[in-house]
């Protein structure tokens, strides 16, 4: 696992979401109650940027609609979205965040190379 060194852990508050980037991949780092979560930062229903939605219990809601996701799993929870977000390992490491650049699966809405792996 080869991680990418993102941000410190001090630029971004709890609660809070910000835009990191691991290569061409726009990725939504989300700081909730300490720990962080690092999903795609690109909404499975009407590709809206996430970062800056409202985080709360372990949740982000899209800014756009209203979908909320969870921050572990990126799993789908409420509509209008029924697809889950990809998600990135993070691991922190004396005040910086690492992120693993390998998905959890291919985004189901975007092109095929931005992986390198077939759409899922």
């Amino acid at each position: 696992m080869s991680l990418v060194d993102v941000a410190s852990v001090d630029d971004v508050k709890d609660g809070a979401s910000i835009t990191v980037r691991l290569g061409e991949i726009e990725v939504c780092l989300v700081n909730s109650a300490g720990t962080f979560f690092a999903l795609h930062n690109t909404c499975t229903h009407a590709m809206e940027r996430m970062a800056g939605g409202w985080v709360d219990e372990g949740r982000i809601e899209c800014p756009r609609h209203g979908a909320m996701f969870c921050l572990s799993t990126g799993e789908a929870l409420t509509p209008p979205a029924t697809t889950p977000l990809p998600t990135f390992a993070v691991q922190v490491r004396d005040g910086r965040v690492l992120i693993d650049p390998t998905p959890s699966h291919p985004h189901p809405l975007l092109e095929r190379n931005e992986y390198g792996a077939a759409r899922g």
